[in-house]
């Protein structure tokens, strides 16, 4: 009996996206985020937030796109059919903490309405390019959120 490969695009399983994730926050909070500090080239921050069902703080690493003195977020999960779950913690609980440069302060995150995100797309898609692919693959409205 031979063995397939798996030649699909399906996501690791979730235990090792935990995992990572748990690495991925330890490494940048010892280094500041010098190190683990970017995905894709792109740099990444830490959210604290509560978790929308358990309302335990979970704590997680997501690309940003720096914006005046806040930061975009964009629920793209690379085009995927649902939001991520951090999409419904923002959407429960939208005070946060974010970590970047070093820093940690308290920000309110807020998902912006449609004539907002018609101005701020562009700047997400210029900033990082991929987000116009992940819109093309989903029909769903990807989420973008400003914290502030």
């Amino acid at each position: 009996m031979s063995e397939q490969k798996n030649t699909s695009n399906d996501p690791p399983p979730r235990w090792v996206l935990k995992l990572f994730t748990k690495v991925n926050v330890i490494v940048y909070k010892l280094t500041g985020g010098r190190l683990m500090g970017k995905l894709s080239g792109m740099p990444i921050l830490l959210v604290e937030m509560k978790g929308a069902r358990s309302g335990k703080k979970r704590t997680i690493p997501l690309m940003c796109v720096p914006h005046g003195d806040g930061f975009l977020l964009v629920a793209s999960q690379g085009g995927a059919p649902k939001h991520p779950v951090w999409y419904h913690n923002l959407v429960a609980y939208p005070d946060v903490r974010i970590t970047f440069g070093g820093q940690t302060r308290p920000m309110n995150s807020r998902r912006v309405l449609d004539e907002e995100k018609a101005q701020l797309w562009p700047v997400c898609c210029e900033y990082y390019p991929p987000y116009q692919d992940y819109q093309a693959r989903t029909d769903r409205n990807i989420p973008v959120f400003l914290c502030e």
